[in-house]
């Protein structure tokens, strides 16, 4: 079994080291929605959200595979990155007070999040193929296919709607 390695040696070592950081970034991610989802004002974000949320639970489930094959038994890295996401989608979110223009922000903060998870995934799955690790560079494209279709919908729910209601949103001061 492998241990819990600081030396990062080869590519190999590369790509087991980020593949215990997506485990933490997922697993924050998935406890994090949940909340996000409720603070959604328009049903097609919650929705899309809803849906992101159950890919992340894939994303998971999928990962803990790579781990038994890989022989990881341990996880316990923390993902800054995501943690610094979340930390600035909760910051930004609190200035919000209008509930389109919270939607435009969660829907923006999903979408960077979304965008870091394309890359890591792309690269852990260039890293599996130079490594000839068909099987898992299929689990990692995999994932970041989903993440692409999730960007899709988030994409065209911010053009079609969510900037169109941002836009015209009236703050009333009180």
């Amino acid at each position: 079994m492998k241990e819990d390695n600081t030396v990062i040696n080869n590519l190999h070592n590369l790509l087991d080291f980020d593949a215990r950081k997506f485990i933490s970034a997922e697993v924050e991610l998935k406890n994090k929605l949940p909340t996000w989802i409720t603070l959604a004002g328009s049903l097609k974000l919650k929705t899309v959200l809803q849906k992101y949320l159950d890919c992340v639970q894939q994303h998971i489930q999928k990962m803990e595979a790579f781990y038994e094959v890989e022989k990881i038994i341990s996880v316990n890295l923390t993902n800054r990155i995501m943690l610094a996401f979340i930390a600035e989608a909760d910051e930004k979110l609190a200035y919000c007070k209008e509930t389109a223009i919270s939607d435009a922000c969660l829907l923006a903060n999903i979408q960077s999040i979304n965008h870091f998870k394309i890359s890591a995934y792309g690269t852990a799955a260039a890293f599996a193929n130079a490594l000839n690790m068909e099987k898992q560079a299929a689990l990692f494209h995999e994932a970041e296919i989903n993440e692409k279709k999730i960007d899709d919908r988030l994409s065209q729910l911010a053009e079609h709607e969510i900037n169109m209601d941002a836009k015209t949103a009236v703050f009333l001061h009180t």
